[in-house]
């Protein structure tokens, strides 16, 4: 590795001639620990017109570090720092710095602890036998070779001038024109490009649409239990939110408050019971947010999991007031990591949401639009789900045969398909306490606490995900919470 040139400064305090203070730079930089061994340095000529100086001196203070062995020297391939070069003092642990500021006062507002939004999920979750988590793709079913040849195209010289202009607040035109011609058709969603946002993922679209509509004084209502995360931005909003329990077919709409001026739901696959709003009721919330002049939030996450029964007609399909904004998102079927989304709405809408989407991001970053549009665009995008759906299926057949036979308790599974398990544990298991012990028997899973409003959060939910274990580890590993659980049971 190359140490490059602009690392180096002279320091106008510093003593004596020009060679020993270019001496007395590298060498600090060296027993300072930022060069290390091996490192290659920049050439004389290269350092000398840097810093201004001659060669020569620069020559000289390279040869009096060569025969200090700071610096070694290896034919035509230039300076090196030496296998011998003395090691950085080790000053053991730091000091710690007292912050004399009170952030209580110097923080406007604060966003910290509305909620676990990462399910206090480990970062090597992968290194798990029996990861039960949510919303992790399995790395084995993406199809990796394709991916990278779009992302080259994407960056070959025929996009070149679309991906490093700015756009400011416009979107890939290829990626927009294959949402409304080929993925909201499937939802029976009829939408112009200017009625078309594209996101960094549903997060940043369900944020978007509570800046704008959500505040002080308007009552939202949402579902509970519901996704943590939107709670926390309705927090922070300072909206009067109202919490409407879901049953096995999902929020009840003559339970949506007056006043309500906005109503969130996940109608394909609630989150997190999995439960699939029947048609009737689609049909009684769009009569219920008519009579009280409310819009509706469709979060449509995972629509395209449908691979037990065909996926019931969106929300924003049924629509005929206007009256429904849309969110969906690539993420979940493509790769977390990738964080796309769009939001589909009346144009008014989009347009205020494509401002203030400009006034933080401008746009998502234009090589991962085009990369995925040409993924989508190729049939990549159809293929893989088809897989994931195969892969799904099967998983969920063995997950039903594993919880059936060790006798676990299903709250809510959904009809459609879907990628987990919403489940119970018999009354006054802690089921926090029950994912802690379980984490050390190398088993993952999700305590339900979190979805539920604070007021009302009963202990014993939890959720088994089994979109990233494999298959040949459900039958253990639902063994072992099983085997968990009665323990927990056993020691109230």
């Amino acid at each position: 590795m190359s140490i490059p040139v602009e690392t180096f400064f002279l320091n106008p305090s510093n003593q004596g001639t020009l060679q020993a203070r270019i001496q007395q730079m590298v060498a600090e930089g060296i027993l300072s620990g930022r060069f290390r061994r091996g490192e290659k340095l920049p050439s004389t000529r290269k350092l000398a017109t840097h810093l201004g100086v001659s060669r020569i001196t620069v020559t000289l203070a390279y040869t009096e570090l060569l025969a200090n062995d700071y610096l070694t020297s290896r034919g035509r391939s230039g300076y090196f720092v030496s296998e011998n070069a003395p090691e950085p003092p080790d000053f053991g642990p730091l000091a710690e710095r007292e912050d004399k500021v009170d952030w209580d006062k110097a923080l406007a507002r604060r966003f910290s602890g509305e909620g676990p939004i990462n399910m206090d999920r480990p970062a090597d979750w992968a290194s798990y036998r029996f990861p039960f988590i949510y919303g992790q793709a399995d790395p084995k079913l993406f199809d990796h070779a394709n991916w990278r040849l779009c992302a080259m195209q994407a960056l070959g010289a025929k996009d070149f001038v679309s991906l490093t202009q700015d756009q400011f607040d416009t979107d890939d035109p290829e990626l927009v024109t294959f949402i409304a011609r080929h993925t909201l058709p499937r939802r029976g969603i009829v939408a112009r490009p200017e009625e078309i946002l594209i996101t960094l993922g549903a997060q940043n679209a369900l944020w978007l649409t509570t800046q704008l509509l959500a505040g002080p004084g308007h009552k939202v209502a949402v579902e509970n239990p519901c996704y943590p995360a939107l709670r926390a931005l309705l927090r922070q909003s300072g909206s009067d939110i109202a919490h409407v329990q879901v049953d096995d077919n999902g929020i009840q709409p003559e339970e949506i408050p007056e006043g309500t001026r906005v109503i969130f739901t996940t109608p394909s696959h609630q989150c997190p019971t999995s439960s699939t709003l029947p048609r009737s009721r689609r049909d009684a919330l769009l009569k219920r947010a008519a009579e009280i002049g409310a819009l509706i939030v469709e979060d449509d996450y995972e629509f395209e999991m449908s691979f037990l029964e065909p996926p019931s007609p969106s929300l924003k399909s049924l629509d005929e007031d206007g009256r429904v904004i849309y969110v969906g998102s690539f993420s979940k079927s493509l790769f977390p990591g990738l964080r796309l989304g769009y939001l589909v709405g009346s144009a008014e809408f989009i347009r205020e949401a494509r401002a203030l989407r400009a006034s933080i991001l401008r746009h998502p970053p234009g090589h991962i639009q085009r990369t995925t549009a040409y993924f989508l665009s190729l049939g990549h995008y159809d293929a893989l789900v088809r897989r994931i759906g195969v892969a799904l299926t099967e998983r969920r057949r063995l997950v039903d045969e594993a919880v059936k036979e060790h006798g676990l308790t299903v709250a809510g599974r959904g009809a459609h398909g879907g990628s987990g398990l919403w489940m119970k544990a018999p009354e006054g298991v802690d089921t926090q306490d029950l994912a802690y012990r379980l984490r050390q028997d190398s088993v993952l899973i999700e305590p339900g606490a979190p979805f539920f409003a604070r007021h009302d959060r009963p202990r014993n939910y939890y959720r088994l995900g089994y979109s990233s274990i494999h298959a040949s580890r459900i039958d253990e590993g639902v063994a072992r919470v099983a085997a968990a659980l009665a323990q927990a049971t056993q020691a109230r």
